[in-house]
Order: structure tokens, then C-alpha cells, then sequence
């Protein structure tokens, strides 16, 4: 028998629309997941069941016609711990920030609320979101569902091994460097990377190079496409930064392009600096999914990418990006190695230095942009290896720390420096049965259409199994 988190989001919705299901009794369910099974996955940080279930209560009650068809009335959902919520202790995953409860409720998460979601806590986060596995020093790592020995990625490591172990309908997230996409391909979910410009409450052009944004995660492309929607459509833009592209992106999701060119690629912009190697797992996804689209009638065609000169343009920018934290010297003792580094490192970087950094990602951007033009969508790995076992990252040697990163996840920071779209979407299984995922990159402003090849793909691939603990 089907219980509620068998049921995808979308489902979910529909469920409580029809009053089949109330915001209390779902919220209740979920809460009694976290309690039961977080203690061996580590995806929250904070829960707040008192206030969510007087949240799904007053709901309940005051339900009309016109609120239960807000497209999150009654969903579950958890804040990231990058974002603040009034009354709701905001980590960042560091210990400078252990006690800090902020009054104020972010954008990010005041969205949601207004669109009838229920927030159940917070997600975990590495520290101040800077890497792209979640192990802090304020508490246990997040662990990949599917094997508890392998930690879930980063920096949303917490939201998507949530939304994996089904104690989450769906997350918002928020995606540097691939904070969205290394998360969600590790533990076999979906991930959306939006647009430069796209989501009003974080557009990226806030951050060095236009790096940051936020989107969604969940476990298929139709609830990825709903929460988009959603988070989109929740402020007005305060100025001309929309992305081109028409949503809803719901609707995309639910018809198949009529034709569509796919480009295939497994060169990432880190081959000639770093030891990237291509696993076999990950190399086989881009193979399937490339023969899946080709038999369902679409063009796919294997080019030729030869990007140059971006490892040290992204590192200036990372670190630069850290370089702004306002962080004393003895703050710096307290903090993970990796943060103080790049820190520090940033701080040593010349004005002129971070312009040159500056100006060579939009050349990049510009060289990147008119590379994949001729595609509808760009196919590639979305990682680089299998999900990496806990302590894998060196917690010593900042500087191999971060080559390790790159060497998991070479895949990802550049679609942040392109401005692109970009979704991760799991296509098949390794041989011990845990999902592995492949990525697909848009044109600028061009979400619906990697939305429905994502979509069109997932119809196609297998049918992905569930991690172990799904049904305790």
C-alpha cells in the first residue's frame, strides 16, 4: 500500500487540493520520517515541529476554495541553513554562528510561506555553503541515503538527501558553484540551476561573476519544475534582469519537445589542470541517455569543446567570494581549514588581479554561450566520480581539498560562470543498484527546454529504485 511520500509532489498537491489529504495530517507524516530516520542520514540541522504543525493546523482551519489552490498549500519544505528565518536559529554550518537567531525571514524562505509551504527546519550546509560536500564542525556529515558510509554532497547536501530519503516532498536550494546539481546527482534526485537573471529574490548578479542563484530540488523533473515556478513567480523583479524564456515551467515539463539538438560532451573546462578522470558509471549514464533521446527521434551529436584558461579565473573568483566574509583573525582559527584558506588566499588576491578574473569569466561567458548555441541542450556527466565516502576531503590540506572537489564535481562551476541553466536528472544504476545522474545545459534563458528534454528523458530512462530506508 502506497503511503504519502510514495506519492510524488505534484500528487501530493492534488491530495490536499482535493481535501483527500489535510496539511496536518501531511505534515504530521513527514515529521514522524525525520524523527524516525534523520538521526542516520543528518540532512537537518533544526526542526521546528511545534511550528510547523500550528502552521498546518491554522491552514486546516482556515482553508477557502481560493488557498488550497496555492501551489504549496500544505507542502512540506525545509530552509536551507544559509537562510534566515525569524525566530529560527541560522548556522551558516559554522560555530561563529552557533547561537545566532535572526528576527528577520529572508526572501528565499518567505516565498514559500506565501505560496502555503510549511517549514519543518533547516537543512544542512557546509559551512557558509563554500564546498561541495556537508561535513562541518558543528555536527554530524550528511550521508548519502542510498549508503550511509558516503557522504550527500554539497553545498545543499542536507535538502537533497531529505528529499532522497523521502522525509521531504521537494527543497529549495541554492547553486555557487553546483550546490544544487552535485547534491542531487549524488543521492539520485532532481536539481535545477535557473538562469543568470531568473528568480527574482536571487538573481546572481548580486555576486562576483554572477555566480549564485537559487532553484529547486526534488525527485522528479515535474515537482522540480513546480517549485520553480513557485520561486520565480514570488517576488516582483526590482529591475530588468529577467531571464528570457516563458514558463509556467510545469507545463513544459508535461510536453515532450517535438524536436529537439542535443550536443554530447564529457570535456570539463578543469581537464588540463586537475586529475580528472571519468568513471565508467558516470561515462555509461551520458551514453544511455544520449542513445534514449537519439531513438525517440531527437538530433544528438557528439562536438568538440575546448575551453581554456579557466581554472585560475574561477579560483580568483572563489576566492575572492570568500575574501568578502567579514571575518577576524581569531574568527579564522574557528572555522574549517578550507574556509580560512580561501579566506585568506582571497585576501592576498590585487585589485587588479579579481579585474582580470572579472573580465576573463565574461569572456568565458561569451566563448561558452556561443559553443553550445547550436544546441537545445548540452549533454554531460554531472559528476565526475561515485559519491565520495566520509573524510574523503582532506580536512588538513586546504589546497588538495579543493582539487579533490574539482575532481568530483568538474562539471558544474562553469554552467555558474556561463550564466546557464542547468538540470541534473538520474538516468540509470551502478552495480550495487545506487542511481547515477548525467546533466543537461540550456541556452540562456532556456529552462523550458531542458525542462522537457529532462522530462521526456526520465519517461524513458529506468525506473529509478528507492535507497533502503525508503520504507521503514
Amino acid at each position: 500500500m502506497a503511503q504519502l511520500h510514495d506519492l510524488t509532489a505534484i500528487q501530493q498537491r492534488d491530495a490536499l487540493r482535493s481535501g483527500e489529504v489535510s496539511p496536518l495530517h501531511l505534515t504530521a507524516h513527514y515529521l514522524a520520517r525525520i524523527a524516525r530516520l534523520d538521526g542516520q542520514i543528518g540532512s537537518f540541522v533544526e526542526i521546528t515541529a511545534d511550528a510547523a504543525m500550528a502552521r498546518a493546523e491554522r491552514l486546516t482551519i482556515e482553508a477557502t476554495s481560493e488557498t488550497r489552490n496555492g501551489q504549496l498549500w500544505g507542502m512540506p519544505f525545509a530552509d536551507k541553513d544559509l537562510v534566515t528565518r525569524a525566530g529560527v536559529p541560522t548556522r551558516y554550518g559554522s560555530q561563529l554562528h552557533r547561537d545566532f537567531v535572526p528576527d528577520t525571514t529572508a526572501d528565499q524562505a518567505a516565498v514559500l510561506d506565501e505560496a502555503g509551504g510549511i517549514s519543518l527546519g533547516k537543512t544542512a550546509t557546509p559551512e557558509f555553503g563554500l564546498t561541495g560536500y556537508t561535513e562541518t564542525l558543528i555536527g554530524p556529515p550528511t550521508r548519502d541515503p542510498w549508503h550511509s558510509a558516503n557522504g550527500a554532497g554539497g553545498s545543499s547536501g542536507g535538502a537533497a538527501a531529505a528529499v532522497a530519503a523521502g522525509l521531504l516532498p521537494l527543497a529549495p536550494a541554492s547553486d555557487g558553484g553546483g550546490s544544487i546539481r552535485i547534491p542531487a546527482a549524488t543521492v539520485g534526485v532532481v536539481g535545477i540551476k535557473p538562469s543568470r537573471g531568473r528568480i527574482p529574490f536571487a538573481t546572481g548578479l548580486e555576486s562576483p561573476a554572477g555566480l549564485s542563484v537559487s532553484g529547486p530540488i526534488a525527485r522528479t523533473v515535474e515537482d522540480a519544475a513546480m517549485l520553480l515556478d513557485v520561486q520565480i513567480a514570488g517576488r516582483p523583479y526590482p529591475y530588468a534582469t529577467r531571464a528570457m524564456g516563458e514558463g509556467p515551467f510545469l507545463d513544459a515539463a508535461g510536453r515532450p519537445p517535438a524536436s529537439a539538438h542535443i550536443g554530447v560532451t564529457t570535456v570539463s573546462p578543469w581537464d588540463d589542470a586537475d586529475d580528472i578522470r571519468l568513471d565508467s558509471d558516470a561515462a555509461r549514464a551520458v551514453d544511455i541517455a544520449a542513445t534514449l533521446l537519439a531513438e525517440a527521434g531527437y538530433g544528438v551529436d557528439q562536438f568538440a569543446w575546448r575551453p581554456r584558461g579557466y581554472p585560475e579565473m574561477f579560483t580568483t573568483l572563489w576566492r575572492t567570494s570568500a575574501a568578502r566574509m567579514n571575518l577576524s583573525d581569531a574568527e579564522l582559527e574557528l572555522v574549517a581549514p578550507i574556509t580560512a584558506w580561501l579566506v585568506r588566499e582571497g585576501r592576498t588576491l590585487s585589485g587588479a588581479q579579481v579585474l582580470d578574473a572579472l573580465t576573463a569569466a565574461s569572456a568565458f561567458e561569451r566563448a561558452t554561450i556561443t559553443a553550445f548555441a547550436p544546441f537545445d541542450a548540452v549533454l554531460t556527466p554531472a559528476l565526475a566520480l561515485p559519491p565520495r565516502p566520509i573524510g574523503w576531503f582532506d580536512q588538513a590540506d586546504a589546497a588538495r581539498n579543493f582539487s579533490q572537489q574539482v575532481q568530483y564535481a568538474p562539471y558544474s562551476s562553469f554552467v555558474n560562470v556561463a550564466g546557464l541553466p542547468a538540470i541534473v536528472l538520474p538516468v540509470t544504476t551502478d552495480d550495487a543498484g545506487h542511481p547515477v545522474s548525467v546533466q543537461l545545459i540550456g541556452r540562456p534563458g532556456g529552462e523550458a527546454a531542458i525542462i522537457a528534454v529532462a522530462a521526456q528523458l526520465e519517461r524513458l530512462a529506468m525506473r529509478m529504485p528507492k535507497p533502503p530506508l525508503w520504507n521503514r
